[in-house]
């Protein structure tokens, strides 16, 4: 991209790849990219949606018992701080369009932030379900629900939300990129913010699926 040695008053911009006409179609197919590879995550999570219905549908009495034991406080507090790193993340895209390159890296840093403190709660979240025995298929060993589909139930959760952290942990490693970049390089701006743009629509995606998986596993 862009040197990082910018010209007091230039706007540098990114450069064209050989095999673009220009930089508005090269832009339209980055853009274009990711909603395609965005669609085939989608589809990933949803056969683990379709497993969760089908289970849920041959033991719901299970499914609910299972439900009530999660801790719904730190679900709830998951759910609040990824939604609210939705929004930094969205206003990192506001501040690459008009320059301001430090506000850049520092909404990006709010967010990874944020990132940080979703996995550290979901790690607690595991070590007490490891603890007591709420663990998936036949590891399962809680006395506290002895009911058929139980195990079931913590399969489906474990591989959704393990499924889920391993994207927080990608859309971490994209944003990071992003601000090292807005913090040494500091060449975003309305002609050149594409990068900024991307890791954000992927990071709304691990918002947008949590937002899904919350209901269904915390208030079954």
């Amino acid at each position: 991209m862009s040197s990082a040695h910018v010209t007091p008053g230039s706007v540098p911009g990114p450069k064209l790849a050989a095999h673009f006409a220009s930089l508005e179609v090269q832009k339209h197919a980055a853009r274009l990219g990711m909603w395609l590879f965005l669609a085939t995550e989608i589809l990933l999570f949803a056969g683990l949606f379709a497993c969760y219905a089908a289970y849920r549908f041959l033991f719901p009495e299970a499914w609910a018992a299972s439900s009530r034991s999660l801790d719904l406080t730190m679900g709830t507090i998951n759910t609040v701080v990824l939604i609210t790193s939705s929004f930094t993340a969205a206003m990192a895209v506001h501040y690459a369009k008009e320059g301001k390159n430090k506000m850049v890296g520092h909404m990006n840093v709010l967010t990874l932030l944020m990132a940080v403190g979703f996995l550290v709660i979901k790690f607690f979240e595991y070590k007490h379900k490891f603890h007591i025995g709420t663990l998936p298929g036949r590891y399962y060993f809680y006395e506290g629900i002895q009911l058929p589909g139980a195990p079931m139930y913590f399969t489906v959760y474990f591989a959704s939300t393990a499924l889920h952290a391993l994207h927080v942990v990608i859309g971490m490693t994209v944003l990071a990129f992003a601000t090292v970049r807005a913090y040494r390089v500091g060449d975003f701006n309305a002609n050149n913010y594409t990068q900024v743009e991307l890791g954000s629509m992927y990071w709304h995606l691990v918002d947008l699926v949590w937002i899904f998986l919350f209901p269904m596993l915390y208030l079954v």
